[in-house]
């Protein structure tokens, strides 16, 4: 069996790496220097990505009895937007410094007083990491050696800057410059980007790139009900891309400009038992991120305290997972009662409401929001796949081996043909004829080039859970072929009906 060698959590340098190098990500642009916060999905990537979405569309629509799906413009009329509230408040805090023109989320940029023997000697800062405590009490620990003060350190208490009193703004040192005196006071970001609908360039104009998917659902519901054949409770859930301004984007794709939400809106009973619903599509969303290979021991929940909610909402709970950069939010389950459709009623003047049929009275009814990003699933499972193994030949010799541990039903190669040598024309006429049925169903490819175990290392490298080696023996005996488990490299003969029937099993 092969030995890990690698730590349990892989760096983001070697993940940015593999994507670039097979092809998973590449920044946009790059030929021009690139865009911040932008990325782009190359051919491996793209299938990735596409299977993420098929494989969270078929549970979430297709296999539920209670859910429809929907898909609405990127542009909306701007009303929308002032209904929901992100016209007014969608903004995050924003800090400059005024020396190296860096701008920094309030929220995100921590400082801390030093404080020796109960005196305040200077202020630290850091960016928000895994580390940020850390870094700070070793920055306390550096200026109290640098200004040579004597007497015992305290612990720092970090603060973000959104916690600044007006006084020590200017006491708290830039992280670009490392001196204080350069942060301005934080201030409002509207996070939406604008643009304008017609020939006109002026305020009637005015519209914006959505930032959710959320608001074309809620906008739409009454269209559904209308038309869908729904009824109490039932869901409407939608894929597609939304744009934020991020003031800082950051740890790759986590937090990006642009990116891709799949997102349901459940309606219930007014009276329904809202926190037995919230509970039971938390456990879908966890078991539903189990199916596609994320293991419980890197997943935890986050119950939002109640004095952080928003006033309408009755309660927030983050599936969160273990990245490289630390602890951080993966998928979000809202329980928003009715305060969307209310706000789209009272701002357009359309009735949001349903007919119950077993009060016999109509109501606005209230909503339990599964919302998750696709390409912050896209790098939780190349976090979670991702693995380095010492692995000895049958001569003894000790390599290196990279493997992405990628569920069969997200992998973006099912299968990989492989006639053993490319100048035997009987193995790669029987190869190709394989690679070409399999390619009726499934995402196959085909690979004539070097040696077996080179092509092994190749699609272990990007996910590929199996493949099939045409021989000998394929032509001259039963026409059997040896298929070669990614995982556990355990190779064993199998015929073409068995072949199929795994891929049928496994990738559902």
């Amino acid at each position: 069996m092969p030995e890990p060698t690698a730590p349990a959590t892989v760096s983001m340098e070697t993940l940015v790496a593999l994507c670039k190098r097979r092809g998973f990500i590449f920044p946009s642009s790059e030929i021009y220097g690139g865009i911040n916060g932008f990325f782009d999905y190359g051919p491996l990537g793209a299938e990735l990505k596409k299977n993420i979405r098929d494989c969270w569309w078929a549970d979430m629509v297709h296999r539920r009895d209670d859910v429809v799906g929907i898909e609405t413009s990127i542009i909306m009329h701007p009303k929308v937007w002032e209904a929901s509230g992100h016209v007014a408040g969608f903004s995050d805090p924003l800090v400059d410094c005024r020396v190296s023109k860096q701008r920094y989320r309030a929220d995100q940029l921590f400082f801390a007083a030093v404080v020796v023997e109960g005196r305040v000697i200077g202020y630290v800062s850091a960016l928000e990491s895994e580390r940020t405590a850390e870094e700070l009490q070793e920055a306390a620990e550096l200026m109290k050696r640098k200004k040579a003060v004597q007497g015992k350190l305290a612990p720092v208490a970090p603060r973000d800057m959104t916690e600044a009193q007006p006084d020590e703004i200017a006491l708290v040192p830039s992280p670009a410059t490392g001196e204080p005196g350069s942060l301005t006071p934080p201030r409002s970001f509207n996070m939406m980007f604008q643009t304008n609908v017609g020939a006109m360039t002026d305020a009637s104009s005015v519209a914006y790139l959505r930032p959710e998917t959320a608001q074309g659902m809620f906008a739409d519901f009454k269209a559904v009900v209308d038309t869908g054949r729904v009824k109490l409770p039932f869901g409407i859930a939608q894929v597609g891309k939304s744009f934020r301004n991020e003031i800082t984007p950051r740890n790759f794709i986590f937090r990006s400009r642009e990116f891709e939400q799949m997102e349901m809106e459940y309606f219930i009973h007014e009276d329904a038992d809202w926190a037995q619903c919230h509970r039971q599509w938390i456990n879908w969303c966890k078991d539903w991120l189990r199916s596609i290979g994320l293991p419980d021991s890197q997943v935890s929940e986050y119950d939002h305290p109640k004095e952080k909610l928003a006033f309408y909402s009755r309660g927030t709970t983050d599936i969160m997972f273990r990245y490289p950069f630390g602890v951080q939010e993966l998928w979000g389950i809202a329980a928003r009662g009715n305060y969307d459709l209310k706000q789209h009623e009272q701002f357009s003047g359309a009735p949001q409401v349903i007919f119950d049929e077993a009060s016999k009275r109509k109501f606005v009814p209230h909503v339990i929001e599964p919302a998750v990003g696709v390409d912050r699933i896209f790098l939780a499972v190349l976090c979670a796949g991702y693995a380095e193994e010492d692995v000895t030949d049958d001569k003894g010799n000790v390599e290196k081996r990279v493997v992405l541990r990628l569920s069969p039903r997200i992998a973006p190669v099912k299968v990989a043909v492989l006639p053993l040598l490319k100048n035997k024309p009987e193995l790669v006429a029987r190869a190709r004829a394989l690679h070409k049925k399999l390619q009726r169903r499934y995402a196959v490819f085909y690979d004539e080039g070097g040696a077996i175990g080179r092509r092994y290392r190749r699609q272990d490298e990007i996910g590929t859970p199996w493949c099939v080696t045409i021989d000998f023996e394929t032509i001259e005996k039963d026409g059997s072929f040896t298929l070669r488990e990614r995982d556990s490299m355990q190779q064993r003969r199998i015929q073409e009906p068995e072949l199929l029937a795994l891929l049928d099993e496994q990738v559902y």
